[in-house]
């Protein structure tokens, strides 16, 4: 009960502040339609009004929460209008880069491990790399895929084949999964050299006793040693794919998930299907991050490493 009080506390002073600023930042509207239509509110007119309006600037946590509930449960997932049918298109594009992203990351971290001319030239490329804003190269990558028809992880003909059509999160999946490889590689190639790195001397100079190979030092020193390391980079990983995967839909087309459902808000001044999509994002980050941390803490303790 003590540790509840700390965070409730914290929640109700955000949502005091986020009402608050609803209202200071939609009273202009209100006050400005009264002036036209040449009338008076009253102070609790006024909050009534900005806590109500259908396009506000900042929308009151409870049009947050209806809209949330509107576009998640009273529409059918495979509307357009669904926040499901958009957050699996996102969720699509954000596990395939974040499966793209964490192999590779494996793969670089091994070779900058085990070899020194890695070392000296992989890892200064890989620590650039994340100095271009993501920004700049989603448009560009997403034209360039497209022009090269490169759009599809499995193909249209082969998604047809499999499926009789070509379901709607595959189209424009691989320049979005790229994307959010991009982000997600570079905490796995940090986080997986440190951890192949953990043993000390001592304890390889013992594998080095027993006339140990290796491959059979990197199996059963190097490789659990690291796990620690690897689940905690997935974390960030996980949650940097999901940041790829909006961002490229801020360029994809056709425009759909999550950054679609933003840009499109966006465009026609809906700030209520902006702050619905921003919040689904977050549910949905926070869920992922959840579920490697849930299989972080069954592999370490099978490992031993936890009790």
């Amino acid at each position: 009960m003590r540790s509840i009080i700390p965070i409730l506390t914290v929640v109700a002073a955000l949502m005091a502040i986020w009402y608050a600023g609803a209202i200071l930042m939609n009273s202009k509207w209100a006050l400005d339609q009264a002036e036209r239509a040449g009338v008076e509110l009253s102070l609790s007119e006024i909050v009534t009004d900005t806590l109500a309006q259908e396009r506000p600037v900042l929308p009151a946590p409870h049009q947050v929460v209806t809209e949330l509930w509107q576009t998640t449960f009273e529409k059918n997932i495979t509307s357009k209008r669904s926040l499901i049918f958009h957050g699996w298109i996102t969720l699509s594009a954000t596990l395939l880069g974040f499966i793209f992203g964490t192999g590779l990351g494996v793969l670089l971290a091994v070779g900058i491990v085990y070899s020194r001319a890695m070392d000296m030239s992989v890892m200064p490329w890989a620590i650039a790399s994340q100095t271009i804003p993501i920004l700049a190269i989603a448009p560009m990558l997403v034209v360039v895929m497209n022009t090269i028809g490169a759009t599809d992880f499995l193909g249209k003909e082969t998604s047809e084949a499999l499926f009789g059509t070509q379901p709607a999160f595959m189209k424009g999946l691989l320049p979005k999964a790229v994307i959010a490889a991009y982000l997600s590689f570079f905490p796995v190639v940090v986080g997986m050299v440190k951890g192949l790195r953990a043993p000390d001397a001592m304890q390889l100079d013992l594998m080095r006793t027993y006339s140990a190979s290796g491959a059979a030092t990197f199996w059963k020193l190097r490789l659990p040693s690291s796990m620690p390391y690897f689940f905690t980079s997935l974390k960030i990983g996980i949650a940097a794919s999901l940041v790829g995967a909006i961002v490229a839909e801020l360029s994809a087309s056709p425009i759909r998930g999550l950054g679609g459902r933003m840009l499109t808000g966006s465009y026609y001044g809906q700030t209520l299907q902006i702050w619905a999509a921003l919040i689904g994002a977050a549910v949905l980050a926070a869920a992922l991050v959840g579920l490697i941390g849930t299989l972080q803490r069954g592999t370490l303790r099978r490992m031993g490493m936890k009790p």
